[in-house]
């Protein structure tokens, strides 16, 4: 018995990888967002339609789970070892934790749309269910 390998097989780690540089996940040099966080209807550089999207709501509990992570495993090592005021930690964390996620919130958005690219979901592999 032979198995076929499919015509046009994604990688779904490649296709991540491109998300996370905001680029197009078929190509990789086109961009995927025309704004922050807006998704550009089609890559300027391989005509791949992106408006299948549907990375809604996903992408900010990604970055808040992956921010709050790091934040709070520093504020908790700071305060162990250096007992600062509480002023002195909110000067530290709410801007880290600010512009961490607003650094993270478009690639980790650009990573979801490579996946649901290269898993073929909501109309990028043709059907449009």
């Amino acid at each position: 018995m032979t198995m076929t390998v499919a015509q046009d097989e994604r990688s779904v780690g490649q296709a991540m990888l491109h998300g996370l540089r905001k680029r197009c996940p078929g190509c990789g040099v086109g961009r995927v967002f025309n704004n922050y966080i807006k998704v550009n209807h089609t890559c300027d550089t391989c005509g791949l339609e992106l408006h299948f999207q549907r990375a809604d709501d996903a992408p900010p509990y990604f970055t808040m789970l992956i921010v709050l992570h790091f934040v709070l495993s520093g504020l908790l090592l700071v305060e162990q070892n250096f007992s600062p005021a509480t002023w002195v930690q909110l000067t530290i964390w709410l801007p880290v934790s600010l512009v961490s996620a607003l650094w993270l919130l478009p690639r980790v958005k650009g990573a979801l749309i490579g996946i649901q690219w290269a898993r073929r979901m909501h109309g990028f592999g043709g059907d449009f269910t």
